[in-house]
Order: structure tokens, then C-alpha cells, then sequence
């Protein structure tokens, strides 16, 4: 028995295929923990820490840009006064705290020293800034000396002084005039300007001085008044 012939008006559904296709994504993150008591408590802090730090450092951060040239400046001269030797010219030696030693006709030890020293070319003078002369005695007495400015002569020994001019004693004697010269060698000192002193025996103004053997003999010139201490 043969089968019926196929019918052309009679379509057939084609069959539906389904696929499954796996994701692609990436497998959800693991779920977040919450912050425990402690890890809140140690953020709080670090914030707290932050407000305040971060003001202060705001501060001195201003503060080291507004002093910094000042700073700057004193680095300079910290590595001058280390060098010694603040300017050099083709004219001049400039000096910084400039330091000279030696011993005198009796084998007594002196020492000037000074903030700073000019030298002009091959002169043989030496210009002093706040010269400061330390002499000492046969008996370990001693006399200093100090001025504004001054002038050397190193060869000499001569050391010119000007600019409230004070001779200091051991014994508590002190003299104040504006000009004196004194022999470093001789250990000698005069001036020819009023002078004050004052001491143990009182005090005293003249019209100058005489100063022998680093202050053994003081000699005052000119008219001259004293006060004795004690008297009435």
C-alpha cells in the first residue's frame, strides 16, 4: 500500500532550536563587611589628628616662606665666619672675626681680636671693627680693652682706638673716653680726650691719661676731679 503524495499547499513549521549561552560576567564580589567598633573609633581619631595637624603644618609652612630669606641670609654668613674670609678684592682683604697673638718685650702674652678686618692692598694697617685688646699681667693680673673701631698696626704693635673706648682692670678700675692709643709691645695706653673712671677709690674725670706698664702707673692729665669713696 503506497503512501499519499505529498500535499504542495501544506507547509511544514521548521523545528525551534533553543541554545543556552553561559554568561560572561564575573562572579559577584563578595559582600562587604561592615566597619567594626574599633575601625570606626581608630578613623574618628586619624580625622580628629588631621584637623588639627594639618592647620599647624599650614602654619609653619607660611611662616618658613616668610623667613626664609632671613634664614638664607644667616646660612651665608655662618659659612663666612666658618671661611674666615667674608671678600676678597684685587684692593682689600676683608676679615671676619680676624684673631692676632703674640708676647711683648717681656715675654707677656696679648691678644686682639675683632668682629671683622680690613686690609687695604700690601698697607701694613689694618682696620678693625669692634677691636678687643686682652693683656696680660706679671702677677696674672690682666686689662682689656674694647672700642668700636680701631686700627692696627702689626708691625708696630700700635692698636689705635676710637669710639667709646673702655679700659678694664682686674682690681674693678674702669676708664671710659672716646680715643686711645695704645702700645701692644710696651703695653702702654694714653689719650688726649676727657676720660671717666671709676673703681674701688671712686670715681674720677680728667682731660686725659697716662697709662705705664699694662696699668701699674695711671698718670691723669689736665684738670682733673676725683671723689673718694667714704669721703664726705
Amino acid at each position: 500500500m503506497s503512501s499519499p503524495p505529498p500535499n504542495p499547499s501544506r507547509t511544514v513549521a521548521p523545528a525551534m532550536v533553543t541554545r543556552t549561552y553561559q554568561s560572561r560576567l564575573p562572579p559577584p564580589s563578595r559582600r562587604r563587611q561592615p566597619p567594626t567598633p574599633g575601625q570606626l573609633a581608630r578613623r574618628r581619631l586619624l580625622v580628629m589628628v588631621a584637623k588639627r595637624l594639618l592647620p599647624v603644618a599650614a602654619v609653619a609652612l607660611l611662616a618658613t616662606i616668610a623667613l626664609w630669606p632671613e634664614i638664607e641670609s644667616n646660612t651665608e654668613r655662618g659659612r663666612v665666619a666658618f671661611r674666615r674670609i667674608a671678600e676678597v678684592r684685587p684692593d682689600a682683604l676683608h676679615i671676619v672675626e680676624p684673631r692676632y697673638q703674640g708676647v711683648d718685650e717681656q715675654n707677656r702674652p696679648y691678644t686682639v681680636t675683632a668682629d671683622s678686618a680690613l686690609q687695604a692692598g700690601h698697607q701694613e694697617l689694618v682696620q678693625l671693627r669692634r677691636p678687643r685688646a686682652d693683656l696680660l699681667l706679671n702677677d696674672g693680673g690682666w686689662i682689656y680693652l674694647e672700642s668700636r673701631d680701631g686700627q692696627y698696626d702689626r708691625p708696630r704693635n700700635l692698636l689705635d682706638l676710637a669710639g667709646r673706648v673702655t679700659i678694664h682692670h682686674d682690681d674693678g678700675t674702669q676708664f671710659v673716653t672716646e680715643r686711645a692709643a695704645l702700645d701692644i709691645a710696651g703695653g702702654n695706653a694714653e689719650g688726649d680726650v676727657p676720660v671717666a673712671a671709676q673703681g674701688p677709690f671712686g670715681t674720677l674725670t680728667a682731660e686725659g691719661f697716662r697709662l705705664r706698664d699694662r696699668g701699674q702707673v695711671v698718670v691723669f692729665t689736665g684738670r682733673s676731679r676725683v671723689v673718694l669713696e667714704g669721703s664726705e
